[in-house]
């Protein structure tokens, strides 16, 4: 237990590692769209397998949320991470490597699991682990990880596809997972069990997976064969229905796997609407616009479009550092939400997008999904103790991907299916999406309203550090409700 690798306790280390770990599935989350008839022909795959494998991965995502927290809790955790990148090197091999259909679909799914697996268990340790001055450092790290890596994606398949090729991005994917395979073995140390005492959850985990992959299933079925018929649809809403149950249990357990209860205060609230809102709106716009430039642009110009995004990614880190310890987070978030909704009206007002428009917009888009989902992220966690942050990103992510791979094919299928032309039809889907960003703006403002919030507050990074909540959070509605103290009571540990 006192064997540690010679990088331990280095935060450069740790935060490249975290980094590395990120990079390969969510840069081909956004990466995979312009490779796509490369793909199918070199390696025989149909229309449909493709959608599949994206939808699995997307559902080995969504799972890997709930299963991490669960291994975390039993288990030696800094081991399961050792574990978790290997298993992410034999997926980015298999799928690199894969000359045919089952192959790749195997590895780009171990790939979607292992990255939140990865995500959820190391993370919070990087935010916890080190002095309370690393943060803001984090905050840049996390921000550039997610969000950066998924903004470069468009470009770096454009580059790959304009070479008519696929293995060398996947082949440099491969590396980068095994360079964090050396970064993890070279900053281990040992970590116990998160929780031995707690209650083994196998059927939470079962309904998540059984949840998300019926409903990621359905999901691709719906962009395969855009018609609504039984075989889609049923996947789709039992999926979406377990995920739901999943929920509602957890709330209402005594020892539950998930944190629940405690997020379903004020500012909890408000940040997990603005996180779903924002990655639901988010994405399918980048993936509605990307359907109507594609037959303008090669998909080099058509990533070099999409780079603006990843400045926008750029430049709110940098902001997200500044204002992580002060009352404009709160700010910053709102000020995400808006940009990101006026992105989306320049391009829904505007089709087809000039080139300059689609600059433009790309960037607003990026701006605000930088400024949005990670502030509200840690505008959740800063609600509850330290000691609960890996659950509440737990659950934040789960819901987040879930709002993000899912709503996007659905609004795909209504932009096929739906107007006289594509293009109407595409201005359909992009309304559609501009009201569920505007929807979330609105929501967390009138929480914030009607929970008494005049004045957000400011983190106390100290009491945080120390197992307190960082600030308190009101209860739903506190503005109508009366003897409602101004005060906290004492949190029950989770």
């Amino acid at each position: 237990m006192t064997r540690q690798g010679p990088f331990a306790g280095h935060y450069p280390a740790v935060a490249a590692m975290v980094v590395l770990a990120l990079i390969p599935y969510l840069v081909l989350s956004a990466a995979l769209e312009p490779v796509m008839p490369v793909l199918q022909q070199q390696l025989g795959m149909s229309t449909e397998e493709i959608n599949l494998a994206t939808g699995l991965a997307n559902a080995g995502y969504a799972l890997g949320t709930v299963l991490s927290v669960q291994l975390a809790q039993h288990l030696p955790q800094r081991r399961m991470l050792i574990v978790y990148a290997v298993v992410l090197v034999i997926g980015s091999v298999l799928a690199a490597a894969a000359v045919g259909p089952v192959t790749f679909i195997a590895g780009h799914v171990l790939q979607g699991l292992c990255t939140s697996l990865l995500l959820i268990a190391a993370v919070p340790p990087l935010v916890t682990g080190f002095p309370p001055a690393k943060v803001r450092y984090t905050a840049v790290v996390l921000n550039l990880s997610i969000f950066g890596a998924v903004a470069l994606g468009p470009l770096i398949g454009g580059i790959q596809a304009d070479a008519n090729g696929w293995r060398p991005m996947f082949w440099v994917i491969a590396a980068i997972a095994m360079v964090a395979l050396l970064l993890v073995l070279a900053t281990y140390r040992y970590a116990p069990p998160a929780d031995p005492t707690s209650t083994k959850a196998p059927t939470a985990v079962l309904m998540a997976a059984a949840g998300c992959i019926a409903a990621f299933y359905g999901a691709a079925q719906l962009l395969t064969h855009q018609d609504l018929n039984a075989a889609t649809l049923a996947p789709l809403i039992a999926g979406v229905a377990l995920i739901l149950v999943l929920l509602v249990q957890q709330y209402r357990a005594r020892r539950p796997l998930l944190v629940l209860r405690p997020l379903t205060t004020t500012l909890p609230v408000a940040g997990i609407i603005a996180a779903m809102s924002a990655a639901a709106a988010s994405v399918s716009a980048i993936t509605l616009t990307g359907i109507l430039l594609t037959d303008r642009y090669s998909p080099l110009k058509l990533g070099l479009i999409y780079l603006p995004e990843f400045g926008g990614a750029v430049l709110t880190a940098i902001l997200f550092a500044v204002l992580f310890a002060s009352r404009g987070l709160h700010f910053f978030a709102l000020g995400g939400l808006l940009s990101l909704t006026a992105g989306i009206a320049l391009i829904a007002t505007s089709l087809p997008p000039s080139t300059i428009v689609a600059l433009v917009g790309t960037a607003l888009i990026g701006l605000g999904v930088g400024a949005s989902v990670a502030p509200s992220l840690f505008i959740a966690g800063f609600s509850l103790r330290n000691t609960n942050l890996q659950r509440v990103f737990a659950i934040i992510e789960l819901l987040r991907a879930v709002a993000a791979f899912m709503i996007a094919p659905i609004l795909v299928y209504i932009a096929l299916t739906v107007g006289a032309t594509q293009q109407a039809g595409i201005r359909t889907a992009l309304w559609i999406a501009l009201g569920i960003a505007g929807a979330g703006t609105l929501a967390a403002i009138s929480l914030y309203l009607t929970g008494g919030v005049r004045r957000p507050p400011t983190p106390s990074l100290a009491k945080w550090f120390g197992g307190e909540d960082a600030w308190y959070s009101p209860p739903l509605l506190a503005a109508f409700r009366r003897n409602v103290g101004k005060e906290a009571p004492e949190h029950v540990g989770v």
